[in-house]
């Protein structure tokens, strides 16, 4: 099902508005990860808002549809802000991430518990072969559905993400586009001090994928990004989104102190000032 596409303006107050609820959620939770899921803001509302992927909020489970899935797990609040926003469900759910009993899990919890949700993820490494399952199914069934699969930066550390990008190039798995949230910060320290995995693009070039290098958070770059994938065959591809962990609240700005911490009533009132609510 074909979605509205929003011009950049709106795909920029879309942004915003993804951001508070970001904010908004996990300070009423107390936890989570704030700055992975600021930092992904702009892909995510351009897989959904931007006229990227097919989907149906009314029919989530439409065989046609594409498949999103979010490897690094941990961002799930970005996820959850744009399910809502799509309406897969109630803005209001929001409010109870990670509340017993809340299908608003501290991650993604298998598609049943909430719309949307494609797999379970968040040990990391496993969402490019659940990525690829997807994408290898979609040709056995005759369907033409694209599946694309956002990977942190510190995520590529696992080998289990290596073994699964020769297996789609051996396989010539075209539908699949993985999207990696270069962020450049991990939950412990800086990327290049926990185990530095640069130069990044030149290894998944290597390894046989169509490589594409942007600013992530340049709404138009992004758009241009998921445009050129989609006419590539014979092989998978990879986008590098070059972003900030924290995009949005300066204080948070890339500090991975904030990896897996809440603001706090008094912070978040300073963040979402910040984004001018």
């Amino acid at each position: 099902m074909e979605q509205r596409k929003l011009s950049v303006p709106e795909l920029k107050e879309k942004c915003r508005l993804l951001r508070k609820h970001i904010i908004e959620m996990t300070t009423a939770a107390g936890s989570g990860h704030p700055s992975s899921a600021l930092s992904m803001v702009e892909i995510l509302a351009t897989l959904y808002f931007g006229g990227v992927l097919r989907y149906n909020a009314k029919d989530p489970w439409w065989r046609e549809r594409d498949r999103l899935i979010l490897s690094k797990g941990h961002g799930c609040p970005g996820l959850y802000a744009t399910l809502a926003e799509a309406g897969f469900f109630p803005i209001e759910d929001l409010m109870t991430l990670r509340q017993l009993g809340s299908p608003l899990e501290g991650h993604p919890s298998y598609r049943r518990k909430l719309p949307g949700i494609e797999a379970s993820t968040g040990s990391l490494g496993e969402g490019l072969s659940i990525g690829i399952g997807h994408a290898l199914a979609a040709r056995l069934d005759g369907l033409g559905y694209r599946v694309y699969v956002i990977l942190g930066d510190g995520e590529n550390d696992e080998g289990q993400v290596w073994e699964a990008a020769m297996a789609a190039v051996h396989h010539k798995v075209d539908n699949l586009t993985a999207i990696v949230d270069f962020n450049h910060r991990q939950q412990t320290g800086e990327m290049w001090d926990v185990l530095d995995i640069r130069p990044l693009a030149d290894k998944w070039r290597a390894f046989g994928w169509e490589t594409l290098e942007i600013d992530g958070h340049d709404l138009e770059q992004v758009a241009d990004a998921f445009a050129r994938v989609r006419r590539v065959t014979g092989k998978p591809q990879v986008i590098i989104a070059r972003t900030v962990k924290g995009k949005g609240v300066s204080f948070m700005e890339a500090d991975f102190s904030w990896h897996g911490r809440a603001a706090k009533p008094e912070e978040a009132r300073k963040a979402l000032a910040e984004l001018g609510f």
